[in-house]
């Protein structure tokens, strides 16, 4: 069940970094299906090194890497529908955050981790691959500007561990964790929410002009 999830996701956030790279940047072929792979296998990546899982499980299965070259291409090949696309690039940018950080967060959890760790895990991997993407087409990653984007990954994978510890976890529990961070992160940009800011007024620097 894990690399189903694991598979699904992967290729969710290829789909969406590729689109996201089609529309910030105008790249080629292997600059838009790169793009993808990053997306989609960066925060596994990261989860398994931090882990100490190596070598990483996309380098051990030849499935992540075919799953996310294919959703490269898939983005590339309809890249002319991008101005229709927005919509589903948010859907599937919600649809990858959710599945990652569930699975992060179980595989934290399967290696001995405790709940917190867990957690924050689970939103690394959640939200991982899309911050290296958006450093590579230069722009603030999603992570910092957003403030409805690693939360909900921490909601969902909180979810999944309380589940875990309750003794109920299975393939239900783990679909109504991502359900639930899917909802957040859906409802935030439905909404335009975000995180609290700092107030507005003088910043330090203005004190020592």
């Amino acid at each position: 069940m894990l690399l189903a999830l694991d598979l699904t996701g992967t290729f969710a956030f290829a789909l969406n970094g590729a689109l996201t790279a089609l529309r910030a940047a105008r790249l080629d072929i292997v600059g838009v299906v790169a793009l993808g792979i990053i997306t989609a296998l960066g925060g596994g990546i990261i989860r398994d090194v931090i882990l100490d899982s190596l070598p990483p499980a996309t380098f051990r299965d030849w499935r992540y890497l075919a799953v996310a070259a294919g959703g490269g291409l898939v983005a590339f090949t309809f890249g002319r529908y991008l101005d229709k696309l927005t919509p589903l690039i948010n859907i599937l940018d919600a649809a990858g955050l959710s599945l990652f950080a569930i699975t992060g967060a179980t595989k934290a959890l399967q290696f001995g981790l405790g709940p917190a760790q867990a957690v924050i895990l689970g939103a690394i991997t959640g939200v991982g691959g899309g911050t290296l993407r958006d450093v590579m087409i230069r722009q603030i990653p999603g992570v910092l500007r957003s403030g409805l984007y690693a939360i909900p990954a921490m909601i969902g994978a909180t979810a999944i561990v309380l589940a875990s510890k309750l003794g109920d976890y299975g393939l239900a529990s783990a679909l109504g964790a991502a359900i639930l961070c899917f909802i957040v992160r859906m409802v935030g940009l439905h909404f335009n929410l975000d995180a609290p800011k700092p107030p507005s007024g003088r910043r330090p620097e203005d004190d020592q002009e």
